[in-house]
C-alpha cells in the first residue's frame, strides 16, 4: 500500500486588513463558518460562492471543527470590530430619520 498520509494546511490566509480569507478568494472565513453554522451544507456553500471549490469548503469546515474555540474567538473579535465600526459611524453621522430624509430628497429631485 503506497498511500501517502499527510495533513494539508487549511486553505486560509490573513489579508492585509487582518481578515482571515479563503485562499485564492476575498471571501472571509466568517462567511463560510456562519453559513455552515446556519445549517448550510458544504455543497450549498460552494454553490452560493461559486469561486470556492468544494474541497476548500470542506477543508475550512474541517479546520473549524478541529479548532472551534480559536475560530469562535476570532468570530467574536470580528463581530466586536464590526460593532465598534457601526458605533463610530453612528457617532459621526446623524442616522436618525435618514430614511425619511432620503425619501424627501428623492421627491424634491423628482419635482
Amino acid at each position: 500500500m503506497n498511500l501517502m498520509i499527510q495533513a494539508d494546511p487549511p486553505p486560509l490566509y490573513e489579508a492585509n486588513d487582518r481578515v482571515a480569507r479563503i485562499s485564492g478568494t476575498r471571501i472571509p472565513l466568517e462567511r463560510v463558518i456562519r453559513a455552515f453554522l446556519a445549517g448550510s451544507t458544504p455543497e450549498q456553500i460552494a454553490l452560493d460562492y461559486d469561486v470556492l471549490p468544494l474541497e476548500d469548503v470542506y477543508a475550512v469546515v474541517n479546520y473549524y471543527l478541529h479548532h472551534r474555540s480559536e475560530v469562535d474567538a476570532y468570530l467574536a473579535e470580528v463581530e466586536a470590530d464590526a460593532a465598534r465600526t457601526r458605533d463610530e459611524i453612528e457617532r459621526q453621522h446623524d442616522l436618525n430619520g435618514i430614511r425619511e430624509r432620503l425619501f424627501a430628497r428623492r421627491s424634491t429631485k423628482a419635482d
